[in-house]
């Protein structure tokens, strides 16, 4: 397999990635309604106006985030199409490599904001941590750990992956 090839399937992946991602980010959306009470039965654990005001904010910077990668991964795919014949040269493996960085910094960060506007959901919908629900604190635990494993696998490899094409350029 070529490594143009490679590079096509990689970023194909990644753009479909950030779009079940964007997906996440939309339902989370759906329950940022003002009038929206928790399942807990205490007043004082229902999330307040400023929970659900950074769930709304976590929830665009994360989109926008995906976006910025999924938009600088289709614009590195259409480069690698465009230029098939310099795929070599010096100045074009350089651009590679920043767009490539640029995509997979935008879909990490893309993660840190979706995970925190999933915390800041599980206090919407169950009720706020400081309050102690078990719900919530299970919610957020699960939520938390998942991610941050699917992250120690992702991140090593996105590394290296960045660091041959930078050490290729």
């Amino acid at each position: 397999m070529s490594s143009i090839s490679l590079y096509e399937r990689g970023l194909d992946d990644l753009v479909n990635v950030n779009s079940l991602f964007t997906i996440a980010v939309f339902i989370g959306l759906a329950y940022a309604s003002p009038d929206e009470k928790s399942l807990d039965d205490r007043a004082e654990c229902h999330a307040g106006k400023s929970i659900k005001r950074r769930l709304v904010i976590y929830e665009v910077v994360s989109f926008s985030f995906f976006l910025l990668s999924s938009l600088v991964a289709k614009t590195l795919k259409m480069h690698i199409n465009i230029f098939k014949d310099e795929f070599k040269s010096k100045f074009c493996r350089f651009l590679r490599c920043v767009m490539l960085t640029l995509a997979a910094l935008g879909s990490v960060v893309g993660c840190l904001f979706l995970l925190l506007s999933m915390i800041h959901l599980v206090e919407v919908r169950l009720g706020r941590l400081s309050c102690g629900s078990p719900s919530s604190w299970i919610a957020a635990g699960t939520v938390i750990t998942v991610v941050s494993v699917a992250l120690l696998f992702y991140l090593p490899t996105v590394v290296y992956v960045l660091y041959v094409a930078w050490s290729q350029s």
